[in-house]
């Protein structure tokens, strides 16, 4: 039998970036901060310049969870229900901004908000099971998500959507 090798640093690293670059391609790193702009928004939504600091952070801390939960010496159910949600998690953050700046579309952005939503519920419920520094760490990103998700679903509803070619709900 072979000795698990565990979650490095790099792995980490590769994760981070990998998503990032992924997510940076249709708008660049700080998104188009005219699109963005150009909605009608709630009154609490995130200034645009609010967004790279903040998810910066909340990867960071997103990492050190999924590493410490990664090395447990066990595999237990929580564990890989864990680990499955935060690898839905980062897919759903790297597709972020191709569905809401390259398709220009704010319901689907909508629907990967909301999955986003659940998928970091999904990761805080097993994480606060497993390790409570982590549960920690995943709902400071859930409790953004619910921001995020009342702001996406409003944009959705309150305005067009020229990819889906949808007028506005409301």
């Amino acid at each position: 039998m072979t000795e698990r090798k565990g979650f490095r640093w790099w792995h980490a690293a590769l994760i981070l970036a990998g998503a990032n670059a992924i997510s940076a391609l249709p708008a660049g790193f700080g998104g188009d901060f005219v699109f963005y702009n150009s909605f009608r928004q709630p009154a609490i939504a995130p200034p645009d310049w609010a967004f790279a600091p903040v998810w910066l952070f909340l990867n960071v801390t997103s990492l050190v969870a999924l590493s410490r939960i990664a090395n447990f010496p066990e595999r237990s159910s929580a564990t890989t229900l864990f680990l499955w949600s935060e690898g839905v998690a980062w897919v759903l953050f790297a597709a972020f901004t191709t569905v809401y700046f390259l398709l220009h579309s704010p319901v689907l952005a909508a629907a990967d908000t909301v999955a986003g939503l659940l998928a970091g519920l999904v990761s805080l419920a097993c994480a606060f099971r497993l390790d409570r520094l982590s549960a920690g760490f995943i709902l400071l990103r859930v409790l953004w998500l619910v921001l995020a998700t009342y702001v996406s679903l409003f944009v959705a509803l309150s305005n067009a959507d020229p990819f889906l070619g949808i007028s506005a709900l409301w």
